[in-house]
């Protein structure tokens, strides 16, 4: 049955940036699907936890700061040591800075480009080694973004970072998809999140979005919850390398 090969029983996933928003909703579409859940945050994730243990599944909460390559193989360690093994990492951590470029700072530029490219590389990088050591193949899901795509205002280093995403996300796929190891990425349209609040509550703004958006409404975490599914689970054996606009038919505008 087609249905069995979405099924993540037994399957162990580290899901980062898990404490709200879009990676709490893909932990959450992975708990139901039937993983164990391994969230990464810089802070408690209580809800989380109460969430995927509501679906039946386990939860380690890891805090640590992203910002830094240091945590990556420790939260590699601790999940191997509290499961036995990692089958799938999500790449979702990141942030948003905003300026114009005419006066955005090196720190500003710095600081989004470490942690949404640098440590998903290395991160990636990490689960590629545990994926090979144990054997097994695994899924690592990045998540780009619609500027992986288009350019932006006011974002320079998160488009640089998101082009970026989409970038080493084909390379990972071109070196280890001889290991059985699929790297693909989503890229979210607008989603009704904490890096959006800025823009939602600027009413133009927000009304010149959501004239272009054929689906008419702001994305939510839930939205993300199928997609990551099928890309986590062996339905998706034979796409490797690909970026998934989930976004309510902004591209197709």
């Amino acid at each position: 049955m087609i249905l069995s090969r979405f099924d993540l029983s037994n399957k162990v996933a580290i899901v980062t940036g898990a404490s709200t928003g879009l990676g709490q909703g893909m932990a959450l579409g992975l708990a139901e699907a039937g993983a164990d859940i391994v969230g990464v945050d810089y802070v408690a994730m209580p809800e989380t936890e109460l969430q995927v243990s509501a679906r039946g599944r386990k939860f380690l909460g890891i805090q640590a700061d992203l910002m830094r390559l240091d945590p990556i193989q420790g939260i590699i360690d601790q999940t191997v040591e509290a499961f036995g093994k990692v089958d799938i990492l999500v790449n979702n951590a990141g942030i948003i800075r905003r300026a114009d470029a005419i006066e955005f700072t090196e720190k500003d530029w710095d600081d989004v480009m470490n942690i949404n490219v640098k440590t998903v590389f290395f991160f990636g990088q990490a689960a590629a080694r545990q994926f090979i050591k144990q054997g097994t193949g695994g899924k690592i899901i990045n998540i780009a973004s619609m500027l992986s795509f288009q350019g932006g205002i006011r974002v320079p280093s998160y488009t640089a970072s998101k082009s970026g995403v989409m970038g080493i996300t084909r390379l990972m796929a071109n070196e280890w998809a001889k290991h059985d190891i699929h790297v693909n990425a989503i890229a979210p349209g607008y989603m009704a999140t904490h890096n959006t609040a800025p823009i939602r509550a600027d009413e133009d703004r927000s009304k010149a979005i959501l004239d272009r958006i054929p689906a008419e409404r702001w994305g939510l975490p839930g939205d993300l919850a199928g997609p990551v599914v099928f890309l986590a689970s062996s339905a998706s054996s034979y796409v490797n390398g690909h970026t998934l606009a989930v976004d309510g038919g902004w591209l197709a505008r």
